[in-house]
């Protein structure tokens, strides 16, 4: 038997996972779910004291929970409970009072004051108890619990505090608050290697988060698990591992938590022998640890892959990863240090490197003891001395400690850790040459393990009889039960045909009544039909007649418009003949161009099918042309037009059309003075989001240095502003190079060009 091997499969894992416990458990308490913003707004809106001083609470206990401990979040909860304090005063409500003397004593805890700590606790456990305050009592004596290190020494000292709070906690009807102590106390009981009353006390916490409909329930089963392990019901542990993986992503929980649970599932395959499921779950849970970066879980799941590396004699590589996890996550605990110093002297000394065992032996010595004597791990850590002090052929220690193992494992009654021993005994005294020793020991070692064997195929035996007499009595229970039940299919089966016979007939009755009602009502329908039909038929003559008439009249109207703005024209085309002023001939002549620009829009209108909007790249090209024909023809200007095909309503159209009338005028008569060449550019494009941009440029001489367009006394300008606020636009001015006008503004959208 290769005892190295052996040993390192039964108890590595096993250390190394309960110092995790001892770390993880009994000391996490989940942090209060608040809103701290939304508490501040209802503190600061709050007129009721006594409502406040809750609040204040609230808020504070929310700091002191936080995760993460840091100083900032501790002076935060200190200057809320001041604040509650001061309003206590006045107030005088004696439930705050002892809840304030309860929260101190909590800041002072998380600040590391465990003195000032355990005293103001003990002060509000007397305020909760003078007063009567029950479930508050509890809350105390559970608090209380936390404040003591999570050392064997004072584990007997939390359970009693424990069980205190529940006793306070069922006397005030608390279910959540039982459920929580029962769990703690469940832990607490693991740890201490009592698996039967942990397990008790869990499922009993467990009924009780159910009956209250508690939901994150992934933790209860995650411990149920652990017990089960240390109780070797494999299956048992491993439905409660895998409720816990289902239920903490039911709640979406991937926190330390989920860490946890994938460990512990990946462990019980370890014990299961299903390695490659075991290093599944342990990969899991070494990336939740790395996510949630937490060197101390991270480090752990690491040395429960170097246990598995071992198992496949992959030595070198289970050292390596243990020295770079130490290097790249440093923690700073001595016992976790430790349960890493053990796997790498245990390993070493399976590979007979001697050197390097030795140093981590000292080291384990140092901090356990010569016998293991210390710190709680005397058993497992014996059993690997004995094997070192035999591979190292140092027989008078090896004799020492296997003496000293042999009365540990006889007082806990552990026949084959005694065997195993004895084992090595005799191979000890045999290389010794003393045989007569090695004989009475292997003799021993035969005994323990026959007697290991034989209570073991006692118990075999008994269970194989209560499973014969089980299945006897299962067999006749089953055979009576199907004799029952053939009993009832026949009545059932008789029963069941005599309703289908009544029911198909009454079927067939109502499904002929109803085939005569809906014969009935589809004739009344039609007929409703038919006439409905004739009316519609009749009013859409009707509308199409009334539509005629006012497209006719539409179209008369447009075109009257347009013959009376052409007869305005020809009027003050007569009237500039009897005028001599330059000013006023000019001002005819701009109003005569405005309002050809107002009779094109009409005069499209009363031309085409559609008579609510315009074409404007027709428009533009139209009053560009006309424009061009105004002026002389020797002028030495060129137009550029480029424009989409955008339809406008009137309403757009119009102070759109007198926009590029007034810029295109203005552009003509003033940026090319002196007969100059010069080019024009008017371009009208749909630009996205129903948003029209009109740009009119020109390389003329543009506007003087000092013009300003909010002082400017131009009536051009001012009606080219005063329009583009009418079409709720946007008027840009570029005085570069030339002049350029930019205007963008939204297009109707209420009424949509006709096909």
């Amino acid at each position: 038997m290769n005892f190295g091997l052996y040993f390192l499969s039964k108890n590595l894992l096993r250390i190394v996972f309960f110092s995790l416990v001892l770390m993880f458990s009994c000391s996490v308490k989940a942090q209060t779910q608040e809103n701290p913003a939304l508490l501040r707004k209802q503190i600061s809106s709050s007129g009721n004291t006594t409502q406040k001083i809750a609040l204040l609470l609230r808020l504070s206990n929310y700091y002191i929970t936080k995760k993460g401990e840091l100083k900032a979040d501790l002076d935060s909860a200190a200057i809320l409970n001041r604040q509650a304090k001061a309003l206590n005063m006045k107030s005088g409500d004696p439930m705050s009072a002892g809840k304030l003397i309860f929260l101190d004593a909590k800041i002072d805890k998380e600040r590391g004051r465990k003195t000032i700590a355990f005293s103001n606790m003990k002060q509000a456990l007397s305020y909760f108890e003078n007063h009567h305050f029950k479930e508050q009592a509890g809350e105390a004596y559970n608090e209380l619990s936390y404040m003591y290190d999570n050392k064997p020494e004072y584990f007997d000292t939390k359970i009693k505090l424990k069980e205190k709070a529940l006793e306070l906690f069922k006397n005030s009807g608390s279910k959540l608050n039982q459920a929580g102590v029962l769990k703690d106390l469940g832990e607490l009981y693991y740890i201490k290697e009592n698996p039967d009353k942990a397990l008790g006390l869990l499922k009993e916490s467990l009924s009780i988060y159910q009956s209250v409909k508690f939901r994150e329930l992934q933790s209860v089963y995650n411990l149920i698990s652990q017990v089960e392990i240390q109780k070797a019901d494999y299956e048992e542990a491993l439905r409660y591992g895998l409720l816990a993986e289902k239920t903490a992503e039911s709640v979406n929980d991937y926190s330390l938590q989920m860490c946890s649970i994938y460990s512990n599932i990946g462990m019980v395959y370890y014990y299961l022998r299903k390695n490659d499921d075991a290093m599944k779950y342990w990969e899991k849970s070494l990336a939740t640890a790395k996510k949630n970066k937490d060197n101390t879980y991270i480090r752990t799941v690491a040395n429960n892959i170097s246990t598995m590396l071992i198992r496949q004699k992959k030595f070198k590589q289970a050292i390596t990863m243990i020295q770079e996890y130490r290097e790249r996550y440093p923690i700073v605990d001595q016992n976790f240090e430790m349960s890493e110093n053990y796997i790498l002297f245990s390993t070493y000394t399976i590979l007979k490197q001697f050197n390097e065992a030795e140093a981590y032996y000292k080291k384990l010595v140092a901090y356990y003891g010569e016998n293991a004597e210390k710190n709680n791990q005397q058993a497992s850590l014996l059993r690997s001395f004995v094997f070192y002090h035999y591979q190292t052929r140092n027989f008078d220690k090896m004799y020492r400690e296997a003496r000293l193992f042999d009365s540990i494992a006889k007082n806990n009654g552990n026949d084959m850790l005694r065997s195993e021993n004895h084992l090595m005994w005799f191979k000890a005294d045999s290389i010794q040459g003393k045989y007569l020793d090695a004989i009475q020991h292997y003799q021993l070692y035969k005994k323990l393990s026959d007697s290991v064997f034989n209570g073991e195929k006692s118990k075999q035996i008994n269970s194989l009889k209560i499973q014969f007499e089980t299945e006897q009595k299962d067999k006749n229970i089953q055979l009576l039960t199907q004799k029952a039940k053939l009993q009832d299919i026949k009545i059932a089966n008789d029963t069941f045909i005599r309703y289908v016979f009544i029911g198909s007939i009454l079927a067939l009755i109502l499904f002929a009544a109803l085939l005569y009602n809906r014969s009935r009502l589809k004739s009344n329908a039609n007929k409703n039909l038919e006439l409905k039909r004739k009316q519609i038929d009749e009013q859409n003559e009707q509308l199409k007649k009334l539509l005629s008439e006012k497209e006719w009249l539409l179209k008369e109207i447009h075109h009257r418009v347009k013959n009376n703005l052409q007869i305005v024209i020809s009027l003050l085309n007569t009237q500039s003949a009897y005028l001599d002023n330059e000013d006023a001939l000019m001002a005819i002549q701009n109003s005569q161009h405005r309002m050809h620009a107002m009779s094109l829009i009409h005069q499209k209108l009363y031309q085409s099918d559609n008579l609510s909007m315009i074409d404007m790249s027709w428009y533009i090209y139209e009053l560009i042309t006309y424009i061009k024909e105004c002026y002389s023809s020797d002028r030495k200007i060129n137009f550029t037009v480029d424009t989409d095909k955008v339809f406008l309503d009137v309403a757009q159209a119009v102070p759109m059309g007198l926009i590029v009338n007034e810029a295109v005028n203005n552009t003509v008569k003033y940026a090319f003075p002196d007969d100059r060449k010069g080019e024009v550019f008017v371009s009208f494009k749909n630009i996205g989001d129903d948003l029209c941009e009109l740009r009119i440029s020109d390389n003329g001489v543009g506007l003087p240095e000092d013009f300003n367009i909010e002082e400017t006394e131009s009536l051009g300008m001012n009606l080219m502003r005063g329009l583009t606020d009418q079409l709720d636009g946007t008027f840009h001015l570029e005085n570069k190079g030339g002049l350029k006008v930019t205007i963008t503004f939204r297009k109707n959208t209420e009424i949509t060009p006709s096909n």
